[in-house]
């Protein structure tokens, strides 16, 4: 009979466990949809309070939004290590719009010390996601020999892949 009782707790105390996870991912899915929203609606502020403590358990969009926040000010008083931080925390789980984003921080010196060859990496890892303006800031990298040896063939062969097909270098 006790075997009977202690399988029929495991049963309650698992169902509770499933039911509480549930409604932690639909609470964490209500938050990003909110931050979102408010982010969208340039209410930055509220964006924050919903988005930052998904940034901080790992959220690549929660992070790069929360980084477009913290080096524009947005909502907050800017802070440019929060900003590089989480940039480089979505970019680094692949998040292709972030990597863009590092490599302009790299290649403007914004957030992050200047660094051309940094700005390549990113601009590439974006690139190779099909990010258009990553492609292209990547050929005028190459057209110009920043932080790249110059090469007009790469140039050229990274505007057709941005849709620039008849570029004359």
């Amino acid at each position: 009979m006790s075997e009977k009782t202690n399988m029929s707790e495991e049963t309650n105390f698992s169902e509770a466990n499933m039911s509480e996870k549930a409604m932690d991912v639909s609470d964490i899915d209500a938050s990003f949809s909110s931050g979102i929203a408010a982010f969208e609606a340039k209410n930055f502020k509220q964006a924050l309070q919903f988005l930052a403590p998904l940034a901080e358990a790992g959220d690549a969009e929660s992070q790069h939004r929360c980084a477009i926040m913290y080096q524009n000010g947005l909502g907050i008083v800017a802070n440019e290590a929060k900003a590089a931080e989480f940039m480089a925390a979505a970019a680094e789980q692949g998040h292709a719009i972030a990597q863009h984003g590092l490599g302009f921080m790299y290649m403007e010196g914004e957030c992050v010390e200047k660094d051309a060859q940094k700005a390549v990496k990113w601009f590439t890892k974006a690139g190779e996601q099909g990010l258009m303006g990553s492609l292209t800031t990547l050929a005028m990298m190459y057209q110009e020999g920043t932080g790249v040896e110059q090469n007009m063939e790469e140039a050229k062969r990274l505007y057709k892949l941005a849709g620039f097909d008849d570029m004359e270098l």
